[in-house]
Parts: structure tokens; C-alpha cells; sequence
């Protein structure tokens, strides 16, 4: 019996049925957030009507609303260089922050090394560092990708490296002493055990990223959502920053979900274990 056949072999024990989703469940589940959202947005409709808050300081629904349908074309070309520029800095911060997680996980003194540096870099206020970047590079998207990156790369690698270290020794041992090699048992064993972990680091990165994006943009920028609360605050529209903050969560609601359901694609059996 080989390390292949001991992962790809199921016994009869392990050919489960999966549970049958329930519809009810299915339905709550959308439901509730969109009604934690209707909830919200009708206090914050009260709140305003009641108290009669002037639209300078806090704006109805009904004015933030008005201000997306005068201008939507403005403000969702604004969006997409917003998006653009988030997902940029997260692929990078992926595509650079896990192999480090995995040498990280690999070896002692890698870790010993670099977690204190890691640890350095984290503790660096971001919004100190945006200024210093765009000195460095411009006015242009650049900066913009390098905050994201540094507000996302924290996470992706202290979770990769987590769960590449809480790989249970004996399963590794096992396919070792099958004859697989160290790169068979890393891709076999201990890469899928830590996907969770992993998933966990992403979702909480890609959050963390549209913050990254806007920090950047309040500083130097002349496009971007971040830019247009900065407009609209020296132009007392608080309305349309308002608007421009909607989009933002509507961003980071939707980024975050779309990873929630590679997750429950790629990792069915992680979600049959909750």
C-alpha cells in the first residue's frame, strides 16, 4: 500500500451520505443578514426622522440614496478602481505570504527569524506608512496595491504557517513510513489538513484589504472611493460619502461571501465537520 492509495482509498466506514441540506436552513440563512441590513437602514431612517438630524451632519437613506442616482456612473467607476486595486494587493499578498508560511512551517529557525520582523512590520501603524509610499512611488496605483498587501499579508501567513504546524505528526509519520517522499506527504497531508486555516487567514485578509485600499487613497490618490469621501468631505456632501461608504461594505460583504463559498467548494468535508 502506497501514501496514494492509503489517501484516495475509502472504506465503507468513510462512504457517508452527505446530510440532505434542509431548505428552511437554506433560506435562513440568506434571510437573516438581509434582514439584520433592512433593520439597520430603518433605525438609521428613524434615528434621522425623529431626532431631526440635519442632513450636514448625518443624511436619511432616502438622501444617500439620491446622491448614488444622481451620479452612479461616477461613483461605480470609482468602485472598480477601489476593487481593482484591492484584489491586486490581496493576490500578491497570496502569491507571496503562503510560500513564506510554508517555509516558515518547514523550518525553526526560519520561523525564530522572521516572525519577530513579521511582528515589527504588523505593529506599524499603515496609516504612517501611506504617506512614506507614495513619496516612493507616485500618485499612481502602486501604493495602493503595497498597502493592501502589507494590511493582508499578516494574516495569510500567520494562518497558512498555523495550520501547516497543527498537522497531526503521526498521519505524516504514517505516509512517510509508506514511502512517500517529504513533498508527497507536504501536497498529500499537510497542504489539505491546513486548507481551513488557510481559508480562515483569506477571509479575514480580504476584509482587511478594502481598508488597506481606502487608507492609501485618503492620502495620495485622484480616483477611488477613498478619494470621493475625501472630496465629498471638504465639500460638505456628506451624502455622497456616505454613499461612497455603502459601496465599501457592499464590497467587502461581497468579496468576503465569494470566498466563503470557494471555501464550502473547495473544502466540503471541512464544512461537514462544524
Amino acid at each position: 500500500m502506497t501514501a496514494d492509495s492509503l489517501v484516495r482509498k475509502k472504506g465503507p466506514k468513510d462512504r457517508r451520505k452527505k446530510p440532505r441540506t434542509n431548505p428552511r436552513d437554506v433560506v435562513m440563512s440568506w434571510s437573516m443578514p438581509v434582514l439584520g441590513v433592512i433593520g439597520t437602514i430603518v433605525l438609521w431612517w428613524a434615528a434621522t426622522a425623529v431626532f431631526a438630524i440635519d442632513p450636514f451632519l448625518v443624511p436619511s437613506p432616502g438622501d444617500v440614496l439620491a446622491s448614488f442616482t444622481t451620479q452612479p456612473g461616477y461613483l461605480m467607476e470609482q468602485f472598480w478602481v477601489t476593487l481593482l486595486e484591492t484584489i491586486q494587493g490581496f493576490a500578491l499578498a497570496v502569491l507571496i505570504g503562503v510560500p513564506i508560511a510554508v517555509v516558515i512551517a518547514m523550518s525553526k529557525l526560519v520561523e525564530q527569524i522572521v516572525y519577530p520582523l513579521l511582528l515589527i512590520v504588523n505593529s506599524v501603524p499603515k496609516v504612517a506608512i501611506a504617506p512614506i509610499l507614495v513619496v516612493w512611488m507616485g500618485f499612481g496605483q502602486m501604493p495602493k496595491i503595497v498597502m493592501v498587501f502589507l494590511l493582508c499579508f499578516f494574516p495569510i501567513v500567520i494562518s497558512t504557517a498555523t495550520g501547516l504546524k497543527n498537522t497531526p505528526t503521526e498521519l505524516v509519520d504514517l505516509v512517510k513510513s509508506l514511502g512517500s517522499s517529504h513533498l508527497q506527504a507536504f501536497f498529500k497531508v499537510r497542504f489539505p489538513n491546513a486548507m481551513p486555516h488557510v481559508m480562515v487567514g483569506l477571509k479575514t485578509a480580504i476584509s482587511l484589504a478594502v481598508i488597506g485600499a481606502v487608507i492609501a487613497e485618503f492620502v495620495g490618490a485622484d480616483a477611488g472611493l477613498g478619494f470621493v469621501i475625501v472630496q465629498s468631505g471638504a465639500s460638505a456632501d456628506t451624502a455622497l460619502a456616505f454613499a461612497s461608504m455603502a459601496l465599501l461594505g457592499l464590497m467587502s460583504v461581497v468579496l468576503f461571501y465569494v470566498l466563503s463559498a470557494l471555501e464550502k467548494v473547495l473544502l466540503p468535508w471541512a464544512e461537514d465537520n462544524r
